[in-house]
């Protein structure tokens, strides 16, 4: 009996990884964000940082830090959890709710940066708003994102961009900080051609 010839498959597509950002890459975007946030605030008066779980909140940490060694001035830091806020509730495993912090001055009246990690859909940061809403009533509200890698789904904006990152839809940045991960990286995953 013979047998047809096997066919020939084309081998699996491997991911590939591209560093952005090294950890002196991120350092240096660190402190170029908290420069453009005493620019344009001028000197942070009145100003609240307000990270969103889980990597904005370091951020927001790491830049009171910097504005402090910069200027001296003390830029309360928060948390802001929005997991319930989601739109993504029905779709995604069940997250636990984390804490939400507010400084003790809390944010009414004041200007609150919302700090993440990456800009995408605009859908967390809709969901940072939506919390915000029943916390106070901030006088503005800024965002700063350490990466922008477009793609929006909603009309969001970032104030403050740490690099702007055009990317495929199907490719994914990874962004690791030593605070939650033990290192600081900024990667792109994606796909190599077969």
């Amino acid at each position: 009996m013979a047998y047809p010839p096997a066919a020939h498959s084309s081998p699996p597509r491997q991911p590939s990884v591209k560093v952005i950002l090294t950890s002196a890459d991120l350092h240096r975007v660190v402190d170029r964000i908290a420069h453009q946030i005493l620019e344009k605030t001028q000197g942070a008066a009145d100003t609240v940082l307000l990270g969103i779980p889980t990597r904005g909140a370091p951020l927001a940490s790491r830049l009171a830090a910097r504005i402090s060694s910069f200027e001296g001035i003390s830029v309360p830091v928060g948390v802001l959890d929005i997991t319930l806020y989601r739109d993504d509730l029905r779709r995604h495993a069940t997250r636990a709710v984390g804490p939400t912090q507010l400084p003790a001055g809390g944010i009414d009246g004041k200007r609150v940066i919302l700090v993440d990690d990456v800009l995408f859909s605009g859908r967390t940061v809709r969901a940072a708003l939506d919390a915000l809403g029943d916390l106070g009533r901030p006088a503005t509200v800024q965002l700063a994102v350490l990466v922008d890698r477009g793609h929006r789904q909603l009309p969001i904006r970032a104030d403050y961009v740490g690099k702007n990152i055009p990317t495929a839809l199907a490719e994914n940045v990874k962004v690791t900080l030593a605070e939650t991960d033990g290192a600081d990286e900024v990667r792109l995953h994606g796909e190599e051609a077969r």
